[in-house]
């Protein structure tokens, strides 16, 4: 397993080029985030989440197999993936961004191009919805950047 990345994969690389060739910019493994999500789009208060069929189980997926050997562990640590990925899902909803997920099955070059298309379509479509900028909400703070004073707003008269 020490050959399994968790960043900078064929697929995650697959939808960056696709999204940054469209005009879209984004942060990629944004650490102040739970979770660490793969594609950050402040601008459309987006999340995107490339994940592989087999180490997050997709329901219904042929390559979401489990190894014959070692099953015990296998089912552990794929019970383990899942449950964090929930979690995740929870913590940034709760935080107010919308959370896109695509699998690595998706991306296979048969059906690549309407996968990517109506993710542009999802993330650009509440374009006219202000995003929550970090630093505001609810949230107690932890996690997330603080908001600068804005230097426009300063008293002066004092001066």
């Amino acid at each position: 397993m020490s050959r399994i990345h968790s960043r900078d994969t064929k697929p995650e690389l697959i939808v960056r080029r696709y999204l940054f060739s469209r005009g879209l910019r984004f942060r990629v493994n944004v650490k102040r985030l739970p979770g660490h999500p793969d594609i950050v789009l402040t601008k459309y208060n987006a999340l995107i989440e490339v994940r592989g069929c087999f180490w997050h189980r997709h329901p219904g997926c042929k390559v979401a197999t489990t190894p014959k050997s070692h099953v015990k562990f296998w089912k552990e640590k794929f019970r383990r993936n899942v449950k964090r990925d929930a979690l995740h899902e929870e913590q940034w909803a709760e935080e107010g961004w919308r959370v896109f997920i695509v699998w690595e099955c998706e991306l296979k070059p048969s059906v690549r191009t309407a996968t990517l298309d109506n993710l542009y379509d999802g993330i650009v479509a509440d374009a006219t919805a202000r995003p929550a900028a970090y630093g505001e909400g609810e949230d107690d703070g932890a996690g997330m950047l603080e908001a600068a004073e804005d230097p426009l707003e300063i008293n002066h008269e004092n001066n």
